[in-house]
């Protein structure tokens, strides 16, 4: 049964005068309780995976349940989580609150709007939007921003193909000055990333008032704050930036914050969260979106980076069903027993515990169970860890809790206890924009080179003119494969990587190269989420995955 949230915040020494109470069962932390001290003593656990089949492979599901397992084990233990965007709560992945037994609650609430993060900094980013228009309507104080370089779009929390590409200010003077301009989802907002990276009011602020919106007509840079824009963008963000605090059906705290996808954005959740929860519990299972070489690679170059912080141990999520498709068999008969398809596809999870290894880090491979696995292929996959030194685990956390994630979790005790703190990042700040995209391209994703298009060298010639080529990347591709491509499955070696554009995020601090036919606005599936979702007469939701 669902617990008062004063009564989950007192497992975390937190007293109810320092909550800001949502309700019976969700509150926003104090950041005021951020201890430099705890954090170097506490445990920080990443949970990633291999690259997942479409419908996922439940890495949300699997952190819950190892939070829960740790509880059981006798340790303090919280979950730090991402909120979730309505785009893939409507459309085909459904909610991210994890599944069966290892679940954060209320699920529907958290799902829904949650405590209003995802409205306040969408606002935030199309309030910025609604003053660069202003900005070219202006007869007075006007600073002369050249409208055919404007990069800030405007940005929906829906999957909405339509808005991809559109003009605004058609209808003539009154209705301002026409533009080509495009919609991103909410998720890859910078403001989002902003949100994510800052570490205080006034960092929060200065980080908007970095953003970098065009140019006027005579070549001059214009930012954020010379519209003065960012105080007010600040003042939305003020209770979006205290993280949230819910818990697991086990009574686990379980703390949310933020929400960028893996593929479009960095993938975490915020610094604030992450840092809250090493001061307030010992050990804190964080997880990063999608496979390791997206959420995992951001995690470790960009969060940790730019926050002081290093895992103690990485799980990294395998599910028998995504070898089997990695390895070539379809989608429809990934429950039937084929264990050539399950060796073929262990060379994507060979990949991934590569790159885990080159960033000094030891994994655990925790196989996330399904009712259809079989057996003799688990055992199989055990034995194909156990050939390469990697420890390998079954967690059966959707149908048993904590309780079915408690050999997993004691691993990974183990693990964290073992493993020195050893910063290795795959590039240096340093190093030029080209070398740094060569460097995860090459070295992560396995490729053999790497093109810019025609659009990315004008973009590197931008970047390198505004002083910012010394910024770290976040790669924007497809999450189905190692590659750029996403129909080339398992381990592709020596393919040529495409980098189509390059966007500037100077606010968030990172540069993001964005490859193949990835887009950062997505569209519904033929048949969403939404059409299954619905409300009864007393306000329960059902449908809700």
């Amino acid at each position: 049964m669902i617990r008062p949230i004063i009564d989950i915040a007192g497992r975390l020494d937190l007293s109810a005068d320092e909550l800001e109470l949502h309700g019976r069962f969700k509150a926003k932390l104090p950041l005021a309780r951020i201890d430099s001290e705890r954090i170097a003593r506490a445990k920080l656990i990443l949970v990633s995976a291999i690259t997942p089949t479409p419908a996922g492979e439940g890495k949300t599901t699997t952190a819950i349940g190892l939070a829960d397992g740790l509880s059981l084990l006798g340790h303090r233990a919280a979950v730090v989580l991402r909120e979730p965007s309505l785009g893939p709560v409507f459309g085909m992945k459904g909610g991210a609150t994890g599944g069966g037994r290892a679940r954060v609650v209320p699920h529907a609430d958290i799902n829904l709007h949650f405590n209003g993060d995802f409205a306040a900094i969408e606002k935030a980013h199309n309030l910025l939007a609604a003053l660069v228009d202003n900005q070219l309507q202006k007869k007075n104080n006007n600073i002369g921003l050249d409208p055919l370089t404007i990069r800030w779009k405007r940005v929906c929390d829906m999957n909405d193909r339509a808005l991809r590409r559109i003009v605004v200010g058609l209808g003539g003077r009154g209705y301002g000055v026409p533009r080509e301009t495009s919609f991103d989802i909410t998720a890859a907002s910078e403001v989002m990333a902003i949100l994510c990276f800052a570490q205080s009011r006034h960092d929060l602020r200065e980080r908007l008032g970095g953003i970098f919106v065009g140019f006027t007509h005579d070549k001059r840079p214009v930012y954020a704050r010379d519209l003065k824009a960012h105080g007010a963008m600040a003042a939305l963000l003020k209770d979006a930036i205290f993280p949230n605090l819910v818990q697991t059906l086990e009574g686990t705290p379980a703390i949310i914050h933020g929400g960028p996808f893996g593929n479009i954005a960095q993938g975490t959740n915020s610094v604030l969260a992450t840092k809250l929860g090493l001061s307030l519990a010992d050990y804190v299972v964080t997880e990063a979106g999608f496979g390791f070489d997206l959420g995992g690679e951001k995690f470790l170059n960009l969060k940790c980076r730019a926050a002081g912080l290093w895992p103690d141990a990485l799980a990294l999520v395998a599910t028998i069903r995504a070898l089997k498709y990695q390895g070539g068999a379809p989608l429809k008969e990934l429950t039937a027993p084929n264990g050539d398809a399950l060796r073929r596809g262990f060379a994507n999870l060979d990949k991934h515990l590569e790159n885990a290894r080159d960033f000094g880090l030891a994994p655990v491979v925790v196989i996330n169970r399904f009712p259809s696995d079989d057996a003799q292929e688990m055992t199989l996959l055990v034995q194909l860890c156990a050939e390469q030194g990697t420890p390998c685990v079954a967690c059966n956390e959707f149908e048993q809790g904590g309780e079915g994630a408690r050999e997993a979790a004691a691993a990974i005790v183990v693990a964290a206890n073992r493993q020195p703190r050893l910063p290795q990042f795959t590039y240096e700040l340093g190093q030029s924009v080209e070398e740094k995209i060569s460097a995860v391209a090459t070295r992560i994703y396995g490729a053999g080179c790497v093109e810019f298009a025609a659009k990315a060298r004008t973009d590197l010639k931008v970047i390198a003119d505004l002083g910012l080529s010394g910024l770290p990347i976040c790669m924007a591709k497809t999450q189905y494969s190692l590659s750029d491509n996403p129909v080339l499955l398992g381990r592709p070696r020596d393919f040529v990587f495409t980098v189509r554009e390059i966007e500037i995020a100077a606010g968030a601090g990172y540069l993001v190269p964005i490859s193949g036919e990835i887009l950062r606005m997505p569209g519904l599936p033929e048949v969403p989420a939404a059409e299954h979702i619905d409300i009864d007469d007393d306000g329960n939701i059902t449908g809700l995955t």
